[in-house]
């Protein structure tokens, strides 16, 4: 279990750190991307919502495996297209993937009221009734075999999702997420990250850390995850094996980005390894974790890290 200390400097990091975050910029090239972008209409939402879907090849019903993006999600593409090659990854894999575009500050969850300046968010409806229900008449969904993951704001609406919907979610993954949404520290970070991007924080859970905080808060409904197959994966901000920029000695070491990037993973890190010892409490919970002595804040490690989860969580659950 980590350290008192340790645990009161994450969480005065956390708020920083959602802050610093926000000079980071996508940097890799775009690849030609798998499957195509569909437009679904969400009535909670009053709009169409662009998905890139690839379709699972075969015959016959097909489990279903929904990809949400990071805070700064684009309105008209996702991170994990710009910056991965997991579409392409998954093209054979006899799955259907849904990247929904859009929800940048939304933590991709029901919000109490419409946001100036964020909109209507009612994404947790979208997500586990309007886009399921599109999958299966369009795309031979099963609606049966689904999984979740997601990275930073959406690893902790991953396991949020998952949590809140046992039922129609047999496995999740959370990459450098903040599960921890009701501890002092990581509160005040999801509330800095919400307002980084425009959004007032008390439209979507109220006043934390009431209103609608606690029953939004992975590590408090973990018990819901009984049986359930989860991956939860966080580096420790400490140098990057893909990213010698990061590495303090390194000729290369950036101070500038290494202080935008490492203190987010830092915080992910403390956060991922208090729920992971939550979820040790949890009986029938197949848990398979990654927290490596090394990760930035960055895709290098969530694309990785989401083809292990592929292997060790989504295929076993699916097939």
């Amino acid at each position: 279990m980590l350290s008192s200390a340790r645990k009161r400097l994450t969480a005065g990091v956390l708020a920083v750190a959602a802050a610093a975050a926000g000079t980071l910029v996508a940097v890799a090239p775009q690849a030609q991307a798998a499957g195509n972008v569909e437009q679904v209409y969400s009535h909670a939402m009053h709009r169409n919502v662009p998905v890139q879907i690839i379709e699972g090849k075969g015959g016959g019903s097909k489990p279903t495996l929904y990809l949400l993006d990071g805070l700064r999600a684009p309105a008209h593409n996702s991170g994990w297209l710009i910056e991965t090659n997991v579409d392409n990854y998954m093209a054979n894999k006899g799955t259907n993937v849904a990247i929904p575009f859009g929800g940048a500050g939304s933590f991709y969850t029901n919000w109490e009221r419409r946001d100036p300046k964020l909109g209507l968010n009612k994404w947790e409806t979208f997500l586990t009734k309007e886009l399921p229900a599109y999958m299966k008449r369009k795309h031979n969904s099963d609606n049966r075999r689904n999984g979740i993951a997601g990275l930073s704001m959406s690893g902790t609406a991953a396991l949020n999702l998952a949590s809140r919907h046992p039922s129609f979610y047999k496995a999740v993954a959370s990459y450098s997420g903040y599960p921890t949404v009701t501890m002092p520290g990581f509160g005040q970070g999801i509330q800095a990250s919400v307002m980084e991007m425009g959004g007032n924080p008390v439209n979507m859970w109220g006043i934390w850390p009431a209103g609608q905080w606690a029953a939004n808060d992975p590590f408090l409904t973990a018990g819901n995850l009984a049986g359930k197959r989860v991956y939860v994966s966080s580096g420790s901000g400490v140098g990057s094996k893909y990213d010698s920029s990061l590495t303090p000695g390194s000729p290369r070491f950036n101070p500038t980005k290494f202080a935008q990037m490492v203190p987010l993973e830092v915080a992910a890190s403390t956060s991922s390894q208090l729920y992971i010892g939550r979820l040790a409490t949890v009986p029938g919970v197949k848990l398979t974790t990654n927290i490596s002595p090394d990760g930035a804040h960055w895709w290098d490690y969530w694309e990785a890290r989401f083809k292990q989860s592929w292997n060790t969580t989504f295929r076993p659950a699916f097939f």
